[in-house]
């Protein structure tokens, strides 16, 4: 089975709306964590699809922080500003 990126608009699709117009009013704070979601997707993405092979324990590592940072970008999303 092939694996996807874990893109925040795919992973919140009610949210999708709401990703736009916080981008768009440059949410410093949102755009930051946003941007740092994204790059640690993309290295999650490579090592599965075994472009890059680093250690499991560093692998976990990258995965624990990606949860921590959707939970923080969930946080954000649900409340309207």
């Amino acid at each position: 089975m092939p694996e996807h990126h874990h893109d925040l608009a795919r992973e919140f699709p009610e949210f999708k709306a709401r990703i736009h117009e916080l981008k768009q009013k440059n949410d410093r704070h949102f755009i930051k964590l946003y941007d740092e979601y994204q790059e640690i997707d993309k290295q999650i993405f490579r090592i599965e699809e075994e472009i890059e092979t680093p250690s499991d324990e560093y692998t976990e590592n990258l995965k624990k922080k990606r949860l921590s940072l959707k939970d923080e970008l969930y946080e954000i999303l649900r409340v309207p500003k």
